[in-house]
């Protein structure tokens, strides 16, 4: 009796844990966006300080150029979205709209840029200091804007390189799944160490090339970043399969 009060315990238990799982998950996907977004403004802020502050605010508008470029040209047809660079350029152009538009930040850093070209009309004229300083930190403001048009548009290329990292994910676990048979009818032996150090870096070589990707200040070919963690994706999923226990 007690043991099958234990079970039914245990059971309900995996069962609130697969449904906490369930609903935490958009939750965590969401705040790892927006940790790469304030990672990756924080980052072009700092380069732009140390690296190239004679380019200023135009490095993060060239990078923006670049990733709509490579998308309008490199990817032509996708699987997950239909016509990519027209989808990305009204995505940039909607997150513009809502974030500084609608929101008056563009009408407000105008105003203040006015009010610090006429000049102050007294010593302490605090509008025009206000203004002084906007204009100042307007630098930073640009950068900040084109990062963020940037990420929208590296948002939409890892959207369609998804099937990239589902077929890796696949190949491997079939693959994994044939060494397991062939060890299973043979002689291999078990190996738990291996089996866990594998299946722990499933869910870090899924997410690492989304932050990592979304984070980075300059522009590079995502295919270099992508490819690789999608190769690696597809070995930790094969060793994974393959180094399961033979008996359940």
């Amino acid at each position: 009796m007690a043991e099958v009060t234990q079970r039914a315990e245990q059971q309900q238990e995996s069962q609130k844990t697969l449904l906490g799982t369930i609903i935490s998950t958009p939750f965590q996907f969401l705040g790892v966006m927006f940790g790469s977004l304030v990672g990756a403004i924080i980052v072009e802020w700092v380069c732009l300080y140390f690296f190239w502050p004679d380019a200023g605010w135009k490095h993060a508008q060239a990078m923006f150029e670049y990733e709509l470029s490579w998308l309008s040209q490199g990817l032509l047809h996708s699987v997950v979205v239909q016509e990519p660079g027209r989808t990305a350029t009204w995505l940039a152009q909607l997150a513009y709209d809502w974030l500084f538009v609608k929101t008056g930040i563009v009408d407000w850093m105008t105003n203040m840029t006015t009010i610090a070209q006429a000049g102050p009309r007294s010593p302490l004229d605090v509008r025009y200091l206000t203004a002084q300083g906007v204009s100042t930190l307007q630098n930073y403001g640009l950068a900040a804007l084109y990062t963020v048009l940037t990420f929208v548009v590296r948002l939409v290329i890892l959207v369609m390189t998804i099937p990239l990292f589902l077929m890796a994910a696949f190949t491997g676990l079939v693959d994994g799944l044939v060494r397991r048979d062939l060890r299973k009818f043979g002689a291999g032996r078990e190996s738990s160490y291996l089996y866990h150090k594998a299946r722990g870096s499933i869910i870090p070589l899924a997410v690492v090339p989304w932050t990592l990707y979304l984070a980075i200040p300059i522009s590079i070919n995502p295919l270099l970043i992508l490819l690789p963690c999608a190769a690696l994706l597809g070995a930790a999923v094969c060793i994974t399969a393959s180094t399961f226990k033979k008996y359940l």
